[in-house]
């Protein structure tokens, strides 16, 4: 069974097409469990993301849609960004998921084109650092279910001199502690760094280490759904995974793949 968690909608205002027409292409696609968890709203960023008030209407909208299809489980999140300002306004909201995600250090959308000449100036070592250390603060914070695209650093080619299993310890053994899953997702084969979130070297720690895995396209356009899914599900197996999990109403289930 296909499981794809980590989906987009308009109201992001970066995303193109009707939600309905993301859960008919998932089930063209023959994916079975298809959650929506677009960007949660914060007092930042407010360009990339829905207000506050529109959480009723996309919450509604999904609940309905989950209600008119039998033949796909439709399951309800948000990605929610990691600060220290985390606004617990998402998080007491009554979803299935919540994926944690970094895409700012301090202010610095390192992931957005538009600034991307920033790293012209930065260590690329020292970014990730701090990148994974605040992996590592999201997991120990225990508010979310799923680790979003776990290496998203790397997004443009920027590649550490240090290993980046030496940098990612810390985070990885805060993952495992935490119960957080991990999503696999395909996002990073469509961007610069054409390549699997996250990498062959951070997927051989969560083996290492037992964390649960799930899967994710990442889709902010219907075409995007289910972008390389069946591929990455079999290159997990390949490399020793057989389960993975998904979350309804918070509560972690396990899937054979």
């Amino acid at each position: 069974m296909l499981i794809d968690l980590h989906n987009h909608t308009p109201l992001c205002k970066h995303a193109t097409g009707e939600p309905e027409e993301y859960i008919q292409k998932a089930i063209e696609k023959g994916i079975g469990v298809y959650g929506f968890a677009d960007h949660a709203p914060m007092n930042f960023d407010p360009k990339y993301r829905m207000n506050f008030d529109e959480m009723d209407k996309y919450e509604q909208k999904i609940i309905s849609l989950s209600q008119k299809y039998d033949n796909i489980k439709i399951l309800l999140g948000y990605e929610v960004d990691f600060t220290p300002e985390t606004d617990k306004r998402v998080l007491e909201r009554d979803v299935d998921y919540f994926i944690g995600s970094i895409h700012f250090l301090d202010n610095w959308g390192f992931d957005n084109p538009e600034f991307i000449k920033e790293w012209d100036g930065r260590d690329v070592d020292d970014v990730y650092k701090e990148y994974f250390y605040l992996i590592e603060k999201m997991a120990e914070s225990k508010l979310f279910n799923i680790v979003g695209h776990i290496d998203l650093v790397k997004v443009f080619g920027h590649k550490p001199v240090k290993p980046v299993k030496d940098i990612a310890k810390n985070a990885i053994k805060a993952i495992k502690k935490s119960g957080m899953a991990v999503e696999l997702n395909t996002a990073g084969l469509r961007k610069p760094v054409k390549e699997l979130y996250p990498g062959d070297e951070i997927l051989e720690m969560l083996l290492e280490e037992n964390i649960d895995i799930t899967f994710s396209s990442d889709a902010h356009s219907p075409e995007q759904v289910g972008f390389m899914l069946s591929e990455t599900v079999e290159k997990a197996k390949k490399i020793g995974f057989n389960k993975a999990v998904y979350f309804e109403k918070r509560k972690k289930i396990e899937v054979n793949i």
